[in-house]
């Protein structure tokens, strides 16, 4: 599953130092700094409250720090940059909440997630004339990959809304990798599932980052989800990074084992 077992670590794809967010008097993010490296599962893990969402809204571009970096590929600091450039370098997310029109069909949600790569005019588009039809069928052709990779075929002509809760979120990561991202925010993808709906998520969740090998960063609460997928496990507690490294070095971490004893109801971390 790791690219980093036994092996001398590549350049990570993206360094995180430093970050600090705050809301009023409240601070969200503390000094957190931490790198994530190319074709791995980096999870974030932590209590309710503990900052999770709103890392991956400062590396989304959503939320701007109030001090620190968030290097991408080495030369480009996502806190200086708006939400749609950063999604042009490469970077797709997930939402804890779907965020998908309920009233189109499946496939068009999908071919929405194409948009960032579109480069028909409104005119050419409109008209549907030379370049900006070969462009759509392009286009088309990789979202059926994504829908063959998901296993969606049957519904790709339903519409969202009528969909059962489990196969909207299957829909929303088809979204998101429908542009075809280098890095991949999923902010708890697997919430309100039942365990089929899960062992199913976390089966795709490995199918991208092996055979596309993309980067994914994953927020989720299921520790055993979590241990079972994941190259790399941050924790956050309080806005601050209690620990970071392998799932088996995170098992064993003092801080993240007595942080996790005090909120969930004396259960230690799963073997």
């Amino acid at each position: 599953m790791s690219s980093l077992d036994g092996k001398e670590p590549p350049p990570p794809q993206m360094n995180i130092e430093r970050v600090s967010l705050s809301f009023g008097g409240v601070k969200a993010l503390t000094d957190i700094s931490f790198n994530i490296y190319p074709s791995t599962i980096q999870a974030i893990i932590g209590p309710n409250g503990a900052g999770k969402t709103s890392l991956l809204n400062c590396i989304s571009g959503l939320y701007k720090p109030r001090q620190g970096r968030i290097l991408f590929e080495g030369t480009h600091d996502l806190v200086r940059l708006a939400p749609h450039r950063i999604a042009r370098l490469g970077v797709a997310r997930s939402f804890q909440n779907i965020e998908l029109f309920r009233h189109m069909s499946v496939l068009d949600n999908l071919m929405l997630g194409r948009h960032v790569h579109m480069k028909s005019g409104v005119f050419s588009g409109g008209l549907y004339w030379g370049f900006a039809q070969r462009e759509e069928i392009q286009h088309r052709e990789f979202v059926e990959h994504v829908i063959d990779l998901l296993e969606i075929q049957h519904i790709r002509k339903n519409t969202v809304g009528s969909l059962a809760y489990g196969l909207q979120k299957r829909v929303e990561l088809g979204r998101a990798l429908a542009m075809n991202p280098r890095l991949l925010l999923l902010d708890e993808p697997m919430a309100g599932m039942n365990s089929e709906e899960k062992e199913d998520m976390a089966r795709f969740v490995l199918d991208i980052s092996e055979e596309w090998r993309t980067t994914i960063v994953l927020i989720e609460h299921d520790m055993g989800v979590v241990m079972d997928i994941s190259d790399r496990v941050a924790v956050l507690d309080f806005g601050k990074l209690i620990g970071e490294g392998t799932p088996e070095e995170i098992r064993v971490n003092p801080l993240v084992i007595e942080a996790y004893l005090g909120r969930e109801h004396g259960e230690a971390m799963p073997a």
